[in-house]
């Protein structure tokens, strides 16, 4: 009968065993996920993104989803990571780390230090060089500042064109304030410059002092916001001003609020920067009514209007949201589940032929070794990792 230190080396082995096979599984989760955003799987079921779609539909949080986003791409550009990570040699933990300062030219050193040093390792060396390098960005952040730049016009498709270059924090208050005038605009407080209540043949709507629009764009600024019909004769003079329509009242939007809480639209969690959108179009007849309304962000109510999709109300009260295709939208995610012996024998039919033992993913760092962290990231700085001989690493 084995003794107590022998089971527990056999646990120990099995379960390095295992890390390995689960860091080669995540290297082709990885693949996978940057296959499917490059192709945009996730649009035609009507996601902001594929880590929305991930949040959604594999139970990911959106910060982790962003991250395997990040990391899927970033490994298409290393090829040399991405082969140790698809053998299991290497850490999800120390791949997310490396691939955040890796270029092609790093990536036998950043290796090296991978195989020699812990995670521990490889996550301060990344931390200290970015440190570094931001103490080396102050004559780049004058630069930035002195190249300043803002301009917009109309294109000939009647879209406004904003160009504008501004340091990381002055553009963030620029988005800020956008954010902020258009969800003024969206709640209420302000009028809409849009014309119609209804778009009659041979009638264009469009932006006050701007291009023309088009009419399922108009309906959709329409849905929840005030406007003000201007009919028109051939020379645009104004013939009449009609009565502001399908503004919602403020109470009614605070009910609405209450009860969805948010975007309706299945998969969506956004809970800021949300319309009220008409089932059935005022246009069309519709009421503006609690039973009438539906809380849509601005994504999901530009891809209801223009977008192909659309949002019906059943008798029962439930709602249902059809793609382009007027195939009905998922309400729910489920996972499938699997068996002790389902994953075994995937793991032996995808990576039997890997070589991974509880060797495979091993750090070749010993206690009481130290290394030399100045070294560490100057080699980074001057490029040289590439030329530094197989067996070399900066330890004390």
């Amino acid at each position: 009968m084995p003794c107590k230190q022998e089971v527990a080396e056999h646990l120990g082995a099995k379960i390095s065993e295992l890390c390995s096979y689960i860091y080669a599984a995540e290297h082709r989760l990885l693949t996978l996920i940057r296959e499917f955003d490059e192709q945009e799987g996730w649009a035609h079921l009507g996601f902001h993104s594929c880590a929305y779609w991930l949040n959604f539909k594999c139970g990911i949080d959106m910060n982790t989803a962003r991250e395997r986003v990040r990391v899927a791409h970033a490994l298409g550009r290393l090829p040399k990571i991405d082969a140790r990570f698809a053998k299991g040699a290497i850490s999800y933990s120390k791949v997310r780390a490396v691939t955040r300062i890796a270029a092609e030219a790093d990536e036998d050193y950043l290796l090296k230090i991978a195989k020699h040093g812990t995670a521990h390792h490889v996550e301060k060396l990344v931390r200290l060089y970015r440190r570094a390098e931001r103490l080396q960005d102050t004559e780049a952040a004058k630069e930035r500042h002195d190249n300043r730049q803002l301009s917009h016009h109309y294109d000939e498709n009647g879209c406004l064109v904003i160009k504008g270059r501004f340091p990381a924090g002055q553009g963030k208050l620029i988005v800020k304030a956008l954010e902020m005038a258009m969800e003024k605009q969206y709640s209420g407080d302000a009028d809409a410059d849009v014309s119609a209540d209804h778009v009659p043949s041979g009638q264009t709507p469009h932006i006050e002092n701007g291009p023309n629009v088009s009419a399922e764009t108009s309906r959709r600024i329409a849905c929840d916001s005030s406007v003000l019909r201007i009919d028109e004769d051939k020379n645009g003079e104004p013939l009449a001003i009609g009565r502001k329509s399908r503004s919602i009242p403020p109470a009614m939007r605070r009910a609405l609020r209450m009860r969805d809480k948010g975007c309706r639209f299945p998969g969506c969690t956004n809970d800021k920067f949300v319309d009220g959108h008409h089932i059935e179009h005022w246009a069309d007849g519709g009421e503006t009514s609690l039973d009438n309304l539906v809380l849509l962000c601005r994504r999901h109510h530009h891809l209801v209007h223009e977008g192909g999709f659309s949002c019906d109300k059943m008798a029962s009260g439930e709602l249902i949201f059809r793609n382009q295709r007027n195939t009905p939208l998922p309400h729910w995610s489920l996972l499938p589940t699997v068996g002790d012996d389902d994953i075994n024998n995937w793991l032996e039919r995808e990576f039997f032929d890997r070589g991974i033992n509880a060797e495979t993913c091993r750090s070749q760092w010993y206690a009481g070794e130290r290394m030399d962290w100045n070294l560490a990231v100057g080699h980074l700085f001057t490029k040289s990792a590439s030329g530094a001989s197989a067996d070399y690493v900066p330890w004390g």
